[in-house]
């Protein structure tokens, strides 16, 4: 397997995409997809087996005629109804095991990808951290759906087209032997397979030459269209707030502007087609009268049979055609490469994650899980991802069923509540996590997936994992009773819902859970004073013997907890001993 930084280097992308995507070969199910591969082959050989026949099939036909029999005519027409026939079966059943082997390759690529970017805390990382690897979420819903699709039905096409140039210059020889140079006793043996090769030749190199520019107006294009894309999906996903503060304004400029991007790039990609579709189409006029007019002498002189006239000249097209692979598929190998191109930048940006976690580093934090029941904080360093310190030597131990409220610079506060969740590995100092305890963060806005509400609640086990009567108790518990007979419907509920209910809803989550130990962050602000005071006599009815931990800024709250941690910023400017660049995609 590529190393992560092996797969960042452009220059080797086919090389790394392979070693990236041939496991999938190898794979649990290798010996179906190991099937549907040869069979995909098989059926190719056949779809070649078939265009020779009909080279043949052609020879006849003109023959038949230019000899003006009615039999053999009747004949090749019943020929001709097999050859339609089987063409039509073999095209079927070769598109069904294609198809079947792009969807698979994708399941199977998007799922080594998307286990990655899910992992430990990487979809949150990847966006402070530097890199091409903007829009994860169009590269795997996308991205991988191109260069899956794209790689097998241009390895197929190669195949294709390798086959059909070894059957048609051995029949291009075989029909059109020899020929003199005009004015000359010159003999030319295999001319038209040397006209063939020309004529294709010319046509690559002209065409590379005016689809140069393509592939890289393409990737342009396809990382404009991501931008697009991300703007309205940010958009939507922020709505609200966008209704209440009437910035619609504003996100209709910021749309058009990406748009206008998009176009931009759309109209270079458009003078990227220009050229080789204008050349294109005069090579392929060209390309099926050139043969005949080039042996049109010998069919003249009696040398050669109509039949074989156009058997050869269909050869030809064939043989032409075969070797103008290159300059035929240019656009879909710019796409191809453009797609893989970002596909391999996330992974191999994902996998620099993990190894750099992996690795005893003197500037990371060390999270682990200890043997014993508190939680200890021993000489931890926290910094921003850009190596800046933000506090340092902060040493505690939190014993099973305190209530620790942790107030002081929002920075250094939050940052300590996504070091304990394991998303925050910058600075260094150790933390060791209660043995054998379930841990429950809850952030300023619980996260509600789209579902029911049984599935919001339970989340992120099985909606089916509590009885309907917890449930209903939990909402009572955080003041939403009114959502109970709402617990079999399906809605986006942090659309519908205020901010004030999502946070019941994600304090609800932990009455019904009851795990041992809880960080919340500013989880009731929404809340007015009064509710703030019954929200905090809730938890400690509900959840007893809970060890908590609260981020708040809230003086009047301090009577629930037993001691406070006031985490200072500190004064001056002090880095880990690098300032490595922060990459920040959306705020968080």
């Amino acid at each position: 397997m590529a190393g992560p930084a092996e797969l960042r280097q452009p220059s080797r992308l086919p090389w790394q995409f392979l070693r990236l995507v041939m496991p999938y070969w190898n794979s649990a199910e290798k010996w179906k997809v190991r099937a549907f591969t040869l069979a995909l082959l098989l059926l190719t050989l056949a779809q070649v087996g078939l265009v020779i026949w009909m080279n043949y099939w052609s020879r006849a036909l003109f023959d038949a005629l230019e000899e003006k029999s009615l039999n053999r005519l009747l004949v090749q027409i019943g020929t001709f109804v097999l050859i339609l026939l089987l063409t039509m079966g073999v095209t079927a059943l070769h598109m069904q095991v294609k198809r079947w082997l792009q969807l698979d390759w994708r399941r199977w690529l998007t799922a080594k990808v998307l286990d990655q970017w899910m992992a430990h805390g990487h979809h949150y990382q990847l966006q402070l951290t530097a890199g091409e690897h903007d829009n994860p979420d169009g590269r795997i819903a996308e991205d991988i759906r191109v260069v899956t699709e794209s790689a097998i039905a241009l390895a197929h096409s190669l195949v294709y087209s390798l086959l059909i140039f070894g059957s048609f210059v051995d029949i291009l020889l075989t029909v059109t032997g020899s020929a003199h140079l005009p004015g000359t006793a010159l003999l030319v043996p295999g001319y038209m397979v040397i006209l063939a090769f020309a004529y294709a030749a010319a046509g690559t190199l002209f065409g590379m030459l005016l689809g140069r520019p393509l592939i890289n107006a393409t990737n342009k294009l396809q990382t404009a269209e991501a931008n697009f894309r991300f703007g309205l999906a940010h958009s939507r996903e922020s709505s609200e707030s966008i209704a209440l503060m009437q910035g619609e304004g504003v996100e209709r400029q910021n749309s058009t502007a990406f748009f206008a991007e998009l176009g931009r790039r759309w109209y270079r990609q458009t003078l990227g087609y220009l050229g080789i579709v204008s050349f294109s189409s005069g090579y392929g006029v060209l390309l099926p009268v050139f043969p005949i007019l080039v042996m049109a002498p010998q069919y003249i002189a009696g040398s050669m049979s109509l039949g074989v006239l156009m058997q050869a000249a269909q050869a030809f097209q064939q043989l032409t055609s075969a070797l103008s692979w290159p300059i035929d598929n240019l656009a879909e190998l710019a796409r191809c490469r453009a797609s893989a191109d970002r596909v391999m930048s996330l992974y191999g940006d994902l996998l620099l994650l993990e190894a750099r976690a992996a690795e005893p580093q003197e500037h990371r934090i060390s999270l682990a899980q200890s043997n014993q029941t508190e939680l200890v904080l021993r000489d931890l360093c926290i910094a921003n991802p850009d190596g800046q310190i933000l506090i340092e030597g902060l040493n505690a131990v939190i014993q099973p069923g305190e209530r620790v409220l942790i107030a002081g610079d929002p920075a250094v506060t939050i940052s300590l509540f996504k070091v304990l969740a394991g998303l925050w590995p910058w600075g260094h100092g150790e933390v060791w996590l209660p043995a054998g305890s379930a841990i429950s963060f809850l952030p300023q806005r619980p996260f509600l997936p789209f579902g029911s509400l049984q599935s919001v609640l339970s989340y992120p086990r099985p909606a089916d994992t509590f009885a309907a009567s917890a449930m209903q108790h939990a909402l009572e518990c955080a003041g939403v009773a009114w959502l109970a007979p709402r617990l079999g419907e399906v809605d986006n509920w942090d659309r519908v819902l205020p901010l004030r209910a999502q946070q019941r809803l994600g304090i609800a989550r932990l009455f019904l859970q009851q795990p041992a130990w809880v960080f919340i962050e500013e989880a009731t602000n929404a809340f007015d004073p009064k509710g703030e005071e019954y929200m905090m006599d809730m938890l400690h009815h509900e959840l007893p013997n809970a060890t908590l931990l609260a981020i708040s800024f809230q003086t009047g709250l301090e009577r629930y907890y037993q001691r406070k941690l006031l985490l200072k910023h500190l004064p001056q400017e002090k880095f880990l001993g690098y300032r490595a660049p922060i990459r920040v995609l959306r705020k968080t």
